[in-house]
């Protein structure tokens, strides 16, 4: 009999390829992140890329999904350590991160977020280490088994290491970036032929390393859906929560206009 999902952390069924579910969050309140939550997302993501996040609301939004029950991933700004120590230290189970490009900026993603083998910056007197109630030896074991770090893989200069990204000691998985790839590219959709055989590029080079594949859709009704899961990707990205709100309104006008007709 499979285990209860909630007992498992989300890094476990990531790597376990279980098929999950989540959103961005991209505004900067409490709300979003318990409603979503209540829900039953498998995860969200909150969006401090390209949102107004700073670290209080961060930190705020992470309380709330512990208290909705839902992982709460941080797609930082960047690379270094100030973009990913403090969303660890407040508890995001993970990190998604934008740009990676080469191995070596993979190797210095993950040694950033981890304690052993890596550089991640100690302390078990924030949120994640239940401030100063876990000790030791245990934050140190409960963080690295349990942070997920993902690449978001959205460059040409990607593509041209792929096997070098994927062969990345410690990295979870890797986030498809359609959208970038589609600027990088030269070409105006995601749909158009140069971004689809870089998306399988992807695919086949994760597929090889044994790298977890995750990717973002506008619904989860999209053709997209099926062909991704042929690829192996897994953890879906579906809008946001702008997106799926923008959605809901506009579904409730169109059926309040046909009464009205």
């Amino acid at each position: 009999m499979a285990s209860d999902p909630k007992t498992r952390s989300f890094r476990e069924r990531l790597r376990a390829r279980e098929l999950l579910v989540g959103t961005f969050i991209k505004t900067p309140v409490t709300h979003p992140v318990e409603v979503l939550g209540a829900a039953g997302l498998d995860f969200v993501v909150i969006d401090q890329e390209h949102a107004p996040f700073d670290r209080v609301t961060v930190d705020g939004l992470i309380l709330a999904g512990q208290a909705a029950a839902v992982p709460v991933l941080v797609r930082v700004p960047g690379s270094e350590a100030r973009d990913i120590l403090p969303v660890l230290d407040c508890g995001a189970v993970g990190v998604l991160v934008p740009h990676v490009d080469s191995a070596a900026k993979a190797q210095e993603v993950v040694a950033e977020a981890r304690y052993g083998g890596g550089r991640r910056g100690f302390t078990n007197s924030s949120r994640a280490g239940r401030y100063g109630a876990a000790g030791f030896q245990q934050h140190v074991a409960d963080s690295d088994a349990t942070t997920a770090v993902l690449a978001m893989v959205e460059d040409v200069a990607a593509l041209e290491v792929l096997p070098q990204i994927m062969a990345v000691p410690g990295l979870d998985a890797v986030f498809i970036g359609r959208g970038d790839l589609s600027i990088a590219l030269g070409v105006d959709k995601p749909s158009a032929p140069a971004v689809v055989a870089a998306t399988e590029q992807i695919a086949a080079a994760a597929r090889l390393a044994g790298k977890a594949l995750c990717a973002h859709v506008d619904r989860i009704d999209s053709p997209d859906v099926a062909w991704l899961r042929t690829l192996g990707v897994t953890a879906f990205i579906v809008s946001s929560d702008q997106g799926l709100m923008r959605r809901a309104a506009l579904q409730t006008v169109a059926e309040f206009r046909a009464l009205r007709a």
